[in-house]
């Protein structure tokens, strides 16, 4: 069953700091200063100039760019020099900032930051000025604080991606595992191993990360798909239904999250036998998210078969055929439900299919000639053509 959904958060988004790069020794009888320029507000200054006044240098030969990371570079001859960065819009009789007393040797890499959030440029702010640096610096440190949890729950939300993953695909793993000879019963016993390991995973993820962060409406629906895969029911059902109080309450709804707990919360009901409410949840997570609508009815399908509800079954395959006729499976989801109904003609002694029965076979058949359950399906479809002797002679006694 593909549960899987592929969604992430969004990063907040703040300048990304500064690489560090191995620069090559100055040229001869020069020096270099190089260095970053930080705001008052704690972030990076893009763009604009340094220049270098107070040496030997004048007019363009004095004046660096800063580039987009906020970096500067210069090499100039030995001296004291006063450092004036100035923002692109300022003209040659204004300054932003100025660092005096930067002294250059031959052959020396000087390091000189011009950092805008020190004491002695604070000091020179008005107290308002000062008070709206120190608030946006606060407001940045927490984004950056943000962005590192979000960084951190991105990856953890990849890394169920591929646990859902790698939990449908135990049975192939496990028979790989354990090779095509394995009896039926270690193969079943691996199987579960793995896809217990899989939603185990998931669970110590999700349950860490929506206590990091309880607004983000997909913590909760992987959360809930992992206590689905445990058979943690009760808990499953209380986390996808977070999931939808969340994903509602926010600004930027997702509709994709929304259409995943509600199928989550059909599956927790199918299994328990409330065949209404599953119906209801799955119809919903379809309207929500009707490019997987075939793919909902198919799992519902699924389930019912696996919870020996054929009635609800035929129902649900039926759905998904409507819904996308292109998939195989249904149609053999449907043929396999309503196989059950089977009767025997008592003239012409052959079995007699419900209607649609066999002709959900045939095209499964069509759709999936050589697939998984083709031959089954041959063979049921052939016994369809076959008397069947119910008659029964009693043995002769022997004299």
């Amino acid at each position: 069953m593909n549960r899987t959904i592929s969604l992430c958060l969004a990063v907040l988004g703040l300048a990304l700091l500064p690489a560090l790069a191995q620069t090559p020794a100055p040229a001869a009888n020069k020096g270099r200063v190089h260095g970053h320029i930080t705001t008052p507000y704690g972030t990076t200054q893009s763009g604009g100039s340094v220049t270098f006044t107070g040496g030997s240098l004048s007019g363009a030969a004095a004046k660096f760019t800063v580039d987009a990371n906020g970096d500067f570079s210069a090499e100039v001859p030995p001296g004291t020099y006063k450092l004036v960065y100035r923002t692109a819009d300022l003209g040659e009789d204004k300054q932003t900032d100025f660092i005096e007393n930067v002294k250059v040797t031959v052959g020396a890499d000087v390091v000189q930051d011009i950092d805008m959030t020190r004491k002695a440029y604070m000091d020179s702010l008005t107290a308002e000025q000062r008070k709206q640096a120190e608030d946006m610096r606060k407001h940045n440190a927490d984004a950056l604080k943000a962005n590192e949890v979000i960084k951190h729950i991105n990856g953890d939300l990849a890394a169920s991606i591929q646990d859902l993953k790698d939990a449908d695909n135990a049975k192939a793993t496990a028979t790989q595992t354990l090779g095509t000879t394995a009896a039926k019963a270690d193969v079943d016993a691996k199987e579960t191993e793995i896809k217990t390991e899989k939603y185990t995973d998931i669970e110590t993820l999700m349950q860490r990360d929506s206590t990091a962060k309880p607004d983000a409406s997909i913590l909760w629906g992987r959360l809930g798909q992992a206590e689905v895969g445990l058979k943690k029911y009760d808990l499953a059902e209380t986390d996808f239904k977070k999931a939808l109080e969340v994903d509602l309450a926010s600004k930027k709804q997702d509709l994709s999250v929304q259409g995943l707990a509600q199928a989550g919360l059909g599956e927790v009901y199918a299994r328990g036998g409330k065949v209404p409410e599953a119906n209801a949840a799955y119809d919903a997570a379809a309207k929500l998210d009707p490019t997987r609508a075939g793919t909902y009815y198919k799992n519902e399908a699924v389930i019912f078969f696996q919870a020996n509800n054929a009635d609800a079954q035929a129902a649900a395959a039926q759905k998904a055929i409507d819904t996308d006729p292109t998939q195989p499976i249904p149609y053999y989801l449907k043929g396999n439900a309503l196989i059950q109904k089977t009767t025997l003609d008592d003239k012409t002694k052959k079995l007699v299919a419900p209607p649609g029965c066999m002709e959900a076979y045939q095209k499964y058949l069509d759709l999936q000639p050589n697939g998984t359950y083709s031959a089954e399906v041959k063979q049921i479809i052939a016994q369809f053509n076959t008397t069947i002797d119910n008659t029964y002679k009693a043995e002769k006694k022997k004299k």
